[in-house]
């Protein structure tokens, strides 16, 4: 039998408990890296409010969510 000392076997515990939450964060952190793909068509700019905005509905005319003015792609 192996004789572990209380404080070491907490020790032990949380570093093990660490390991595996920073394995998961890392895991997590890689994904959300690579989903983040953005063309340049989404991103619009309200000529009335200044506003700009991601719309990936639309192709030719888009309502800007803000002031609700159509705004038309150049």
């Amino acid at each position: 039998m192996i004789n572990l000392d209380f404080s070491a076997a907490v020790a032990l515990y949380a570093g093990c408990v660490l390991i595996i939450l920073l394995i998961f964060w890392l895991a997590d952190k890689k994904q959300k890296e690579s989903n983040h793909s953005l063309d340049d068509k989404f991103i619009w700019f309200c000529s009335i409010c200044s506003y700009t905005y991601i719309n990936t509905k639309e192709e030719v005319i888009s309502t800007c969510p803000r002031c609700g003015s159509y705004n038309k792609r150049n």
